[in-house]
């Protein structure tokens, strides 16, 4: 007798995406009384644990699955009453007139969530639902962590049959697998890049950045609640691109976080140390006053757009959503909602496919369509080139932020503005601002757009031509990097060995590169939790990992320059806690 355990569908990742899909579905199934079995596997403890969003969010897709989602009692922090898109400089803080604001940065009437409480709320009223239907089985399993794909069959008939999930197999398949007639993965690639590479699907790489967040709890009401900014400058003075992000919760919170592209040439990012940076300006020093940390985490977000989507978006009984196709809209910082898009077409293929009982690639094709035909496809082709405009000219983030910063704490921004043609070539300046117009507008087409690996950008004896430093400012509102993994509250069983090196010289040479130019490694630099480091084992400078400290952000994995790390999902319900952040 078989132990195999297999469902209709099985979803890999309690995300936004996979929830939308099960959501719909569930309401698909209930109107044809169609019978479904579906599960959910989730490697946190608790659904939420591991979700991590900056989230002021358009909320056009949880209104269509909860018509009545604030009635009903769903999770949301505030709409968005009043938004800003600002410069800073060393010192000062200008709000740019909203004549000038790209529309993308413009977020009246957005949702402010907590997205890993939404995504807690949706599982409970997931099962709330099923519970109800006779025809619908739904089981939620957190704590289980797919840890390899599992493929059946040969050629054409090669078919996704479910993952495993047991990291290391030794007995019977059927009792260390879950299988599903059709599995979806939403994740930000731990298992879903297998797909991906296996099926040569994606033919221009995908480019990532990583936001750092952390939530202050403040003493008084300061009239946040409601307000968002979104800012460039400082910190980011070495011409990498990224910006912050400030926003005012309900019960006197504060999300205070960065986003920092990885395509940069400097090795030494830093990304937790950057947002402590950002944390010493004036402006937030004013905002954080009298306020205590209350929970810090980090996340990879794909920011390759439109060029960097798989050709197919679906193989044989295998379908993939939200992060793990990479539909971010980085132009109008547009995530969440066009995942859960994503979830709720992929639900309407498989309602269909479920009553065939055909599961092949064909299919599953026209979830591509319906995805793309809809507002999906159509944003992330109008913001097709926003990442090449500051990509291809790195002069904009070089020579011309840093003089408009210099305008805005002499209190005069415009003038600033005006001395970057002043200070560099007027012409050459007038024809990169034109430029730059242009391509984020998304109205002309210069053809396709090829990227680079993000660890392909770095320069290894990069010098930044500045550095952020800002010596007045309160200590106990910035942290060390190893305090702040404190409050990302990362909880690992024995043995959870989820890191893998693939080979230990690799690794002592690119130290010994990095330390004969006096930096350090960019696994150690750029790390958001202290985890990497460098040991001394009989006079040789070798890679180490505190593994206890990691938050699953894949940082590391990213920007390792010898492509020798690869970042696994925690086994047993392990990792950090980002539940209310």
């Amino acid at each position: 007798m078989s132990d195999r355990l297999e469902y209709d569908v099985l979803l890999v990742g309690a995300s936004p995406s996979n929830l939308a899909l099960a959501h719909h579905l569930v309401d698909l199934a209930k109107d044809s009384g169609t019978a479904l079995t579906l599960a959910i596997l989730e490697k946190a403890p608790e659904i939420g644990n591991h979700v991590l969003s900056g989230a002021v969010s358009n909320p056009r897709v949880l209104k269509k699955l909860f018509p009545n989602y604030v009635a009903d009692g769903g999770p949301m922090e505030g709409e968005c009453a009043w938004s800003a898109f600002a410069v800073l400089g060393d010192r000062g803080k200008w709000d740019v007139p909203r004549l000038l604001v790209p529309p993308g940065m413009v977020k009246e009437g957005y949702w402010i969530l907590t997205l890993s409480h939404v995504v807690k709320w949706m599982a409970d009223q997931l099962l709330e639902k099923a519970a109800a239907l006779e025809n619908v089985e739904v089981e939620l399993l957190p704590g289980f962590a797919a840890h390899a794909v599992v493929f059946e069959g040969e050629g054409d008939t090669e078919r996704v049959a479910g993952v495993q999930v047991v990291k290391e197999a030794t007995g019977s398949p059927d009792e260390e697998n879950i299988y599903g007639k059709v599995t979806c993965f939403g994740d930000k690639g731990f298992i879903s890049r297998d797909i991906v590479e296996k099926y040569s699907l994606r033919d221009n790489p995908q480019i990532w950045s990583v936001g750092v967040k952390e939530v202050w709890e403040l003493t008084e009401d300061k009239g946040l609640n409601g307000k968002v900014w979104h800012t460039m400058g400082y910190p980011m003075v070495d011409g990498s691109f990224g910006g912050g992000f400030v926003y005012g919760m309900k019960d006197n919170r504060l999300t205070i976080g960065m986003v920092i592209s990885l395509d940069s040439p400097n090795p030494n990012l830093n990304p937790q140390q950057l947002l402590q940076e950002y944390k010493k300006h004036p402006w937030i020093q004013d905002l954080i006053k009298g306020g205590k940390l209350f929970k810090y985490g980090a996340a990879v977000l794909p920011e390759g757009g439109y060029y960097s989507l798989p050709k197919k978006f679906a193989v044989n009984s295998a379908m993939l959503l939200g992060d793990a196709l990479g539909v971010l809209d980085i132009s109008n910082l547009s995530g969440i909602d066009k995942s859960m898009e994503c979830g709720y077409q992929a639900a309407e293929i498989l309602h269909e496919a479920l009553q065939k009982g055909d599961f092949s690639e064909a299919a599953l094709s026209g979830y591509k369509d319906l995805v793309m035909s809809g507002f999906v496809g159509k944003e992330l082709r109008q913001g097709r080139y926003f990442r090449k405009a500051w990509q291809e000219n790195p002069r904009l983030l070089s020579d011309y932020l840093p003089v408009v910063m210099d305008g805005i704490d002499a209190g005069n921004p415009i003038g600033g503005m005006i001395s970057v043609g002043l200070k560099n070539n007027p012409i050459q300046a007038a024809t990169d601002a034109l430029r730059l117009k242009t391509l984020m507008d998304g109205n002309k087409d210069i053809g396709p757009v090829t990227y680079q690996r993000d660890h392909e950008h770095i320069v290894s004896d990069f010098a930044p031509p500045r550095t952020p430093g800002i010596s007045s400012f309160e200590k106990d509102t910035v942290y060390s990097r190893p305090d702040a993994v404190f409050y990302a509250y990362p909880n690992y069983h024995e043995g959870n060995e989820h890191i893998d090196e693939f080979n230990a010289n690799t690794c002592v040479a690119c130290i010994t590169r990095y330390d004969k130019l006096g930096k350090d490694v960019p696994c150690v630099s750029d790390c958001t939790a202290e985890v990497h480091r460098v040991d001394v084992v009989s006079d040789l400078r070798k890679h180490g990992m505190s593994l206890e400290n990691c938050i699953q952000c894949r940082t590391c994995e990213i920007v390792c320059p010898e492509v020798n790390l690869r970042v696994r999902a925690a086994e047993q319900g392990s990792g950090p806690d980002f539940m209310g952040l």
